[in-house]
């Protein structure tokens, strides 16, 4: 009964020596068969680690160890040179204002949000879109954008929608943005911090003109992890009596999200 024991013991040690996924006999401690094998470790996924951007491939490094990881070697946080981190953009968004936020018939379909301020008004602010990010870790990031904008002398949600400016009067145009920590729903205190503001006038002359105006802003912050959104919010000023109507996003934006930690 002894040596029976004995055998299989000795059988269990030999077959586990070596694994072997899609082969039986195995060449190496782990041997890995197929002309389209793959492995996937879950630390350095773009949910897991921030260095991953997703969008591009990320270099892996060997450590001393024999670890994986995608932190370059001689990295110090904040140095310079060679052990500078990659640039990784946790999100890439290109035109991330839908063109048609305020569902608007052909072929005013690419006004993208209105925010007007009429002839009562000299200054109304009004939110623009929002997208929502997920970050594994504590971190620092850049938020880069660029916004398009439409610039009317009439209402543009309703018929006829678009009139040339021609008062040779002044607008000012500006956009920020706010974080919804935990996407939990933006609070009074997260709106009051806002970050990248921006800002342009907009002059016209006898003549009047009508098109996209473009603008584009940056901004950091720290972040927990978690899943939060950035809130994006436009403002239009105008003269006394005189109607102003705006169009954020109407053509190609862009929103890049990248990480530092």
């Amino acid at each position: 009964m002894n040596n029976k024991y004995l055998y299989i013991l000795l059988c269990s040690s030999i077959g586990f020596s070596q694994v072997g996924i899609g082969t039986t006999n195995p060449q190496e401690e782990l041997h890995l068969t197929g002309t389209t094998s793959t492995i996937r470790i879950e630390g350095l996924s773009t949910a897991n680690n921030p260095l991953n951007d997703g969008v591009k491939n990320a270099r892996v490094y060997v450590t001393g160890n024999g670890n994986l990881t995608l932190t370059p070697p001689s990295y110090v946080a904040g140095g310079s040179g060679n052990g500078n981190l990659p640039i990784n953009f946790l999100i890439d968004v290109p035109n991330f204002i839908p063109d048609n936020i305020d569902g608007l018939p052909a072929p005013y379909d690419s006004l993208g949000r209105i925010i007007n301020s009429d002839l009562t008004q000299e200054t109304v602010e009004g939110f623009i879109y929002s997208v929502t990010f997920t970050v594994p870790a504590a971190c620092t990031v850049e938020v880069k954008h660029g916004v398009t904008l439409v610039v009317s002398g009439i209402n543009m949600l309703i018929p006829p929608r678009l009139a040339y400016i021609n008062d040779s009067k002044t607008r000012t145009i500006q956009t920020y943005f706010c974080f919804d920590i935990n996407n939990d729903g933006l609070s009074v205190a997260e709106k009051a911090i806002q970050y990248g503001n921006k800002g342009q006038f907009y002059c016209s002359v006898a003549g009047g003109s009508l098109g996209y105006p473009y603008m584009n802003s940056q901004g950091y912050a720290t972040l927990p992890p978690g899943t939060h959104s950035i809130h994006f919010f436009g403002i239009v000023q105008d003269s006394p009596n005189t109607f102003t109507s705006v169009g954020f996003g109407g053509a190609t934006d862009y929103l890049k999200l990248r990480v530092y930690n």
